[in-house]
């Protein structure tokens, strides 16, 4: 038996105690210490039940991360899950904290389950591209029937005890949170009232009642489009439904543990076990001490109440944050206030928040029409207009009004922080925190370093993005940052291919193919095509020679995106389709004469390389110039801000399984044909290449 877990006995019941820190995770010490511990309970003749319970903040939650891609060792879980639903004592499993994936599989190989009120249950493996593959997929449709069974697998999300008790998950609900007192309390009665050992998998009314049903035929419709691309919900509903087709409950294991290996052996499992490290790893920032002191962020102002203040205020406001917003005129503000409230109440309108919470989150977000409101704030976002002269002119006067310490930061999505922070006495105070739209929505955060940022304001900035629910990113200061300045150049390469031949919509149908949730051109509309022309026209003014647009004529026009209805598609009141439009035909066409260009057919597979190669390319810029760390956070930029499709791990995860000798030779042919700066090898690329590594490797 391992020293992680413990066998007792108290009274009549024994008593497997697991203690691994911190999650109780099912590492191969786990694994064995419960099967040695089942098998002294079940040679403790004075033991007439046994209770499975663990120590700390949580029941199992799931696998070692740590054992991740590493051979695994005997026993397998699926053979301990086995081995104690085959003992002839009852089992209790007592659940506290969450009982996930494997965690919830071996409390179904218990007979009986109590839960504590505050715990939840689930099978989140899907989320790793996964199936449960210890019986998860068996068990759990025995029990819920299959309806509820295919939710729960396919989604992963979790659900709370009550839930899980009128399921039938959990068989008695506790009193209170004293887990251990619940488990012996209900062990005891199972021995008092002489309750039989009841195996889950012989459990088969609920199969016997839906065979035959049309439940999967009908759950694999709805999948199609909830589940675009994705091959891991499809493979659980298979796994769920050979328990009500199989001849047993053997047969039905032994499907689930072959689905489970075509998973095993997938692209988009790698991909998202990779997104999934990732994400942990990118909050871990090179060069930036652990113990870095922290600023404590108790009050915070926002300068703009358009979409992204407002967004961004609602971010503090869902964290407990008070926050003030400033506006110039107070139309606009009462205008801003008012949006945010109506966001709240649709919510709530959902049922994700109570209307209570409403009110007591509007209570938190008040209005200004000065900055001499912020004097006592400790971190001032802007969210203006992308004008370089206006954001110097705001974080001077900032500069002015803000107390020493005070950390200033821009929501700026492409211009130069530092020549922002030029504006102040204070240059290590200012920041870019770079939320995307809707800011209360997208969670990514990305956090831009100037070069006299401090170390504590960056910590600060990391240490914020967890408070209010982010995922930060530490980057460097260049023309937009690592996210916008990838998108440039994919924009750029979409924009070159619609001018020579391709349409609008056959550029975006490739990229949803792929599977973001949106093309380029319907992203632009969402967030408003006016923000591009502005950007183009900052970089006009700043000397560089930025070609014309067929885009800077749908602006002319007043066709912005979706705010106004009409941007590169048109929009229908209600709806947020895009519409292909022959207006916008006919404007591409006349730009496409007045620029010379004879429009030629071009194959959707010349459009992914294009606007996939060119953002590999430019992401190996970006980490041979020091702008990322790392490429996972680039992938993670790319996932949480972008929609990149997780389960293909992230551009430049997606780069090494494609291979950057494909890329290469592509990026040089395009360089020669196509020409232009953004096609010149990144010498990384060719490094990386040339000594047959990844950047994975890095």
């Amino acid at each position: 038996m391992s020293d992680v877990v413990t066998y007792n006995r108290e009274g009549a019941i024994g008593v497997i105690t697991v203690n691994y820190p911190p999650v109780n995770a099912l590492s191969h010490a786990v694994r064995t210490g419960i099967q040695g511990a089942i098998q002294q309970g079940r040679d403790d003749a004075d033991a007439k039940a046994l209770l499975i319970v663990c120590d700390g903040r949580t029941f199992i939650a799931g696998a070692d991360i740590r054992e991740f891609g590493k051979p695994m060792q005997e026993p397998g879980l699926p053979e301990v899950v086995n081995f104690i639903e085959a003992t002839d004592k009852p089992v209790v499993a007592a659940i506290h904290g969450t009982a996930l994936g494997g965690g919830l599989e071996v409390a179904l190989g218990c007979h009986y389950r109590v839960a504590v009120p505050s715990a939840k249950v689930g099978l989140p493996e899907v989320k790793l591209g996964l199936l449960p593959g210890a019986g998860g997929t068996q068990r759990l449709p025995r029990l819920t029937g299959a309806q509820k069974a295919l939710e729960m697998i396919t989604s992963g999300e979790f659900v709370a005890a009550k839930d899980a008790a009128q399921l039938g998950i959990v068989d008695e609900l506790a009193d209170n949170d004293d887990v251990k007192a619940a488990g012996l309390a209900f062990a005891q009665k199972v021995v008092d009232e002489g309750k039989p050992v009841r195996r889950v998998s012989e459990q088969n009314d609920k199969l016997e009642a839906e065979k035959g049903s049309d439940v999967f035929d009908k759950f694999r419709e709805g999948l199609k489009k909830k589940a675009r691309g994705l091959l891991a919900p499809f493979k659980c509903t298979d796994a769920v439904e050979a328990a009500f087709t199989s001849a047993s409950f053997e047969e039905g294991m032994k499907r689930e543990r072959e689905l489970f290996g075509d998973l095993m052996d997938s692209d988009q499992r790698a991909g998202l076990i990779h997104a999934f490290f990732a994400e942990r790893e990118v909050s871990k920032v090179p060069g930036l001490p652990k113990d870095t002191p922290v600023r404590e962020i108790k009050t915070v102002g926002v300068i703009g109440a358009g979409t992204m203040g407002g967004g961004i205020a609602m971010n503090f406001a869902n964290a407990g944050i008070p926050v003030t917003i400033a506006e110039v005129k107070q139309e606009a503000l009462d205008k801003g206030l008012s949006i945010i409230r109506k966001n709240y109440e649709a919510t709530a309108k959902k049922g994700r928040i109570t209307p209570e919470q409403v009110e007591e989150r509007m209570s938190l977000i008040d209005g200004t029409l000065t900055y001499d409101d912020f004097k006592d704030k400790d971190l001032v976002i802007e969210a203006v207009f992308e004008s370089m002269d206006l954001k110097k002119k705001i974080f001077s006067e900032l500069d002015e009004k803000c107390k020493p310490g005070a950390i200033l930061a821009s929501n700026t999505s492409t211009l130069d922080i530092d020549e922002i922070a030029s504006a102040t006495k204070r240059p290590e105070d200012v920041i870019g925190l770079h939320f995307f739209s809707p800011a209360n929505v997208m969670k990514l955060l990305e956090i831009v370093r100037g070069e006299k940022t401090s170390d504590e304001v960056k910590a600060t900035g990391m240490a914020l993005a967890k408070k209010i629910k982010k995922v930060g990113v530490l980057v460097g200061n260049c023309n937009g940052f690592v996210g916008n300045r990838m998108l440039h150049k994919r924009g750029a390469e979409a924009m070159a291919l619609v001018d020579h031949g391709a349409s609008p919509q056959q550029v975006d149908k490739v990229l949803t193919d792929f599977g973001f949730p949106m093309g380029q051109f319907a992203m632009g509309d969402l967030a408003g095509i006016d923000i591009g022309h502005s950007i183009r026209e900052e970089r006009r003014k700043a000397g560089e020679d930025v070609p014309p647009s067929w885009m800077d004529k749908l602006v002319e026009k007043g066709r912005l995106g979706q705010k106004t209805m009409a941007g590169t598609y048109k929009y229908e009141e209600g709806n947020r389709k895009p519409i292909p439009d022959p207006e916008v035909d006919q404007i591409i066409a006349d730009f496409r004469k007045e620029q010379g260009i004879e429009p030629r057919e071009i194959s959707d597979q010349e459009i992914l390389e294009r606007c996939m190669y060119v953002m590999v390319n430019e992401g190996a810029k970006i980490l041979d110039e020091g702008i990322a760390d790392r490429s996972l956070d680039i992938d993670i930029t790319w996932i949480y801000g972008y929609g990149f499709p997780a389960y293909r791990g992230g551009p430049m995860f997606w780069a090494d399984q494609i291979g950057l000798d494909k890329i290469l030779d592509a990026v040089k042919k395009y360089h020669k044909e196509v020409g232009g700066k953004q096609w010149e090898p990144s010498p990384l690329l060719e490094k990386l290449v040339a000594e047959n590594k990844k950047f994975g490797d890095l």
